[in-house]
């Protein structure tokens, strides 16, 4: 055991001391010492980790990985890793589902090489490209374990991954966990430790995002980061399930295609019907995050997550769904299928509506529960409507000749009188701005706008100034100046009319 009086990078393998690290003595002292305050963090955390204790009659799982033409290193150094990392006796198997590979080293070499192994490890073959949706499926379904984990084909497992994990479904069969997901660099293969401070959310978009755990997160916990995060949202590559409660719960949608959503739609599932979604902090398990997929999409990526998203949408986040709609209106033209079994499970397990999971499970989320207007927003004097331009965080916001079609031109006045677009609020931190867009913190302060539905103005409240047409010196960007209840301070917020749904 790592001796934890001693500021060390008490690891997943031997101890060694952090000062040996060459790029650390280089460090200017104000970067070293936050460097050591983040590393004794997480050598804190990673030791309380090494000292707890499991059961010896923790359920057996199937580690059930999916692969498509995958390099032979990346593959087997993920086999390996389960191998080589977890305690004998909870390792029922390894599937390998292999879903329509091309490269000939994936097939009878493969299934040579894993019959020379310590553990069973079977290799099934999809017939056709399928996706890793019903991959997965396939593999789950020939699975034997009581616990189904389901990983990546580019990750590599730690030491002690396991037992936290099939500890939390022991306690309780209805929790999913997910471990912390740390980085393999895709040039290097260099393994780098994540972070036990951020969870799983998503934007507008339904784009899967990682934000920081928040204060009541942390509260709920009492302090104590061993303890597992409550997640809204899980990143779907790597978690663990009771075998039972997978099925219990509707697997996945098989009317999904390929990837993507698949995530997201299991993750509203099991809150809303019942069940815990975590984050089991003391167990690592790295992933080798490429910078852009390898793989083909039958039909195009766009659309087969458009599709995937779309029916994740229309079973579980009822009206709210139009958040995800008008900003990506042409999500409305793509077909989705037939849900009529996904509607009916849903009523089968009388889950929760998607209000609930929003006031109880993600308070915090990018979608606000309440809210006066969802659309344009337009000046009176111009015509022209306020508009993201795809900037990013910390940009000015943007304003531009209106066009109806949502997307960049979609705002949220929200009942914290908050402007938001997406993730991000319009925020204004001096006298006279500039607007800019930065992370919603739900704090007021420069963030807190009063609309007056009358005089149709927009007061930032902080600086007292009203939120005026763009000058001529930067004529793609509102201002803000002291409020003269011109007309160029008045504007018209509309609620976007949702494009005809297909």
């Amino acid at each position: 055991m790592c001796n934890c009086g001693k500021l060390s990078a008490c690891g997943y393998g031997d101890c060694k001391d952090v000062s040996s690290n060459p790029q650390e003595r280089n460090l200017g002292l104000a970067a070293l010492t936050e460097a050591l305050t983040f590393t004794k963090s997480r050598f804190d955390l990673v030791c309380r980790c090494k000292t707890k204790v499991y059961a010896d009659n923790l359920p057996t799982t199937s580690v059930v990985i999916v692969f498509h033409n995958e390099a032979w290193s990346t593959l087997l150094r993920t086999v390996h890793s389960v191998i080589n990392r977890s305690p004998r006796h909870m390792l029922e198997e390894i599937v390998l589902v292999d879903d329509a590979s091309e490269r000939d080293f994936l097939k009878r070499p493969l299934e040579s090489y894993v019959k020379k192994l310590k553990v069973p490890v079977h290799v099934i073959r999809m017939e056709q490209r399928s996706g890793l949706i019903r991959a997965r499926l396939k593999g789950a379904a020939a699975s034997k374990g009581q616990v189904i984990t389901f990983l990546d084909a580019h990750c590599e497992c730690t030491v002690g991954w396991l037992e936290p994990l099939l500890a939390r479904i022991k306690a309780d069969r209805r929790t999913v966990v997910c471990p912390i997901i740390d980085v393999i660099s895709d040039d290097t293969f260099e393994y780098m430790a994540g972070s036990d401070m951020t969870y799983g959310g998503f934007n507008w978009k339904l784009n899967f995002r990682w934000y920081p755990v928040p204060q009541r997160e942390m509260d709920r916990r009492k302090g104590d980061r061993t303890l597992p995060v409550r997640t809204p949202t899980m990143a779907g590559g790597l978690f663990s399930i009771d075998r039972d409660y997978f099925q219990e719960i509707g697997t996945y949608d098989a009317g999904m295609d390929i990837w993507g959503g698949e995530n997201l739609e299991i993750s509203f599932r099991i809150w809303q019907c019942g069940g815990t979604l975590e984050i089991v902090t003391c167990s690592h398990v790295g992933h080798v995050f490429r910078k852009a997929t390898p793989y083909t999409f039958p039909g195009g990526t766009g659309q087969i997550i458009n599709k995937n998203n779309r029916r994740l949408a229309e079973v579980w986040m009822d009206e709210f769904k139009n958040f995800f709609y008008i900003i990506s209106p042409g999500v409305t033209k793509v077909d989705y299928g037939d849900i009529s079994s996904r509607l009916g499970l849903r009523r089968k397990l009388q889950c929760k509506p998607f209000s609930w999971y929003l006031e109880n499970v993600y308070p915090d989320s990018q979608i606000p529960r309440h809210y006066f207007s969802l659309g344009e927003i337009r000046n009176v004097e111009t015509n022209q409507c306020l508009d993201n331009m795809a900037r990013k965080e910390n940009e000015k916001v943007g304003i531009f000749n209106c066009h109806g079609m949502g997307g960049n031109q979609v705002f949220s006045y929200t009942a914290n009188k908050e402007i938001r677009t997406d993730d991000l609020c319009l925020d204004v931190s001096k006298l006279n701005g500039p607007v800019t867009m930065l992370k919603c913190h739900h704090l007021k302060g420069n963030q807190l706008w009063e609309y007056d539905p009358v005089k149709l103005t927009l007061l930032h409240v902080n600086s007292n100034q009203c939120l005026d047409k763009a000058t001529e010196e930067d004529s793609q960007v509102p201002s803000i100046r002291d409020c003269t209840g011109s007309r160029s301070q008045q504007w018209l917020l509309r609620n976007v009319t949702l494009p005809e749904i297909f």
